[in-house]
């Protein structure tokens, strides 16, 4: 797949910086980052027709099970952000999103994030429901699998 592809697969969620978003010096406090990925991947899950109230009443949900986050540039109060989302892989149990927050075109923060998929009712690991792999396939956010080697990509730097 080539860049523009991947591209348009990128969830682009508008987000404006507030005084309560920041420190005393007026930048982003580092931890309101995770915040707007956090955003960024529930509204990307929503526009599969997987909205968080539906995945807390249902039978499986997504949990965080790691990131790793580089901060580049400091956001400031009242900067017009935008935070992305897209999905870079889809195993058994995990989807690895690759997330960057940007000022207009500048990257000032980005990470790679794994969720897990887990049973609601037994906070256990379970498989990805083929209907949502099945969703992000039909979405262009994955390929479609045609055997059963991992589909993944790396982060743009």
């Amino acid at each position: 797949m080539n860049d523009a592809a991947l591209m348009e697969q990128e969830l682009r969620l508008p987000v404006r910086v507030y005084i309560e978003d920041t420190d005393a010096g007026g930048i982003v406090f580092y931890v309101n980052y995770l915040k707007y990925f956090e955003r960024a991947r529930t509204e990307f899950m929503r526009r599969l027709g997987f909205a968080k109230a539906a995945l807390l009443g249902g039978e499986f949900m997504f949990v965080v099970h790691s990131m790793d986050v580089e901060y580049l540039r400091p956001a400031r109060l009242d900067d017009e952000l935008a935070a992305g989302a897209r999905v870079v892989e889809a195993r058994g149990a995990r989807l690895v999103f690759a997330q960057r927050v940007l000022r207009g075109a500048e990257e000032i923060c980005r990470a790679r994030v794994t969720v897990a998929c887990v049973n609601s009712a037994t906070h256990r690991p379970c498989m990805i429901p083929p209907r949502l792999r099945e969703a992000l396939v039909a979405a262009g956010a994955l390929a479609p699998r045609s055997d059963t080697r991992q589909q993944s990509m790396e982060i743009p730097a």
